[in-house]
């Protein structure tokens, strides 16, 4: 199994936690400087025509991208132990919760929308913060809406097993971090994140734990 990965990407964070929580290894992580533009080479175009990371290539298999196909893939390969529940409106709780950061939010923060708006709208770097806090912000009230008004929430965004939903709540508080949001107003989301924060399938795959990380970002 190989794994194209950046330390700095959420989407990759995603899939580094279920990859923990299954307890998987890849036999190789292959690195690809997002800040280099690395993921633009031709090389790495033709793993993943949308120049996006996570990609993921188990055994002779075509390659795998998007982190939540990506982490669905390694639930059904490895079924134990389980990220999305088996109740049908559960699942689809669970995977709306998830779709909120993997698809609403983070994808208009991801570095070719930020170099976008600098390069081609002259957005100055304030703006662009501005424009990332704007979406996070957006998307924890979402959450914390969700989550705090839902009989379904206990220790985890649903009930009391981690499922993608606290996966993708964890890459959201990273970014957050990142881009100085503040987390006092959404104290659910708050929680939950703390509470996955203590968990090593979690802890060793955040960001700030892999190679080429800075000391603080």
């Amino acid at each position: 199994m190989k794994l194209f990965s950046f330390w700095r990407s959420l989407a990759t964070y995603r899939v580094r936690i279920a990859l923990n929580l299954k307890g998987i290894k890849p036999d190789e992580i292959i690195d690809i400087n997002l800040m280099k533009g690395e993921q633009r080479d031709a090389k790495f175009r033709a793993v993943n025509p949308m120049m996006a990371i996570p990609a993921l290539v188990d055994g002779d298999g075509p390659v795998l991208f998007e982190s939540l196909a990506i982490i669905e893939y390694l639930d059904e390969t490895h079924p134990n132990p389980p990220l999305l529940p088996r109740d049908p409106r559960a699942r689809a709780r669970v995977r709306g919760l998830s779709q909120i950061v993997a698809c609403d939010s983070h994808p208009l923060i991801v570095p070719r929308v930020r170099e976008y708006l600098a390069h081609e709208f002259k957005v100055d770097e304030a703006g662009v913060i501005k424009w990332a806090q704007h979406w996070h912000k957006l998307a924890l009230t979402a959450l914390e809406q969700n989550l705090s008004s839902s009989k379904e929430t206990g220790t985890y965004c649903h009930g009391e097993q981690v499922t993608t939903a606290d996966i993708c709540v964890a890459s959201q508080a990273a970014g957050a971090n990142f881009f100085k949001v503040d987390l006092a107003p959404f104290p659910t989301f708050a929680r939950i994140s703390a509470t996955c924060a203590k968990i090593d399938a979690f802890a060793l795959a955040h960001p700030l734990k892999q190679p080429g990380a800075p000391a603080a970002a």
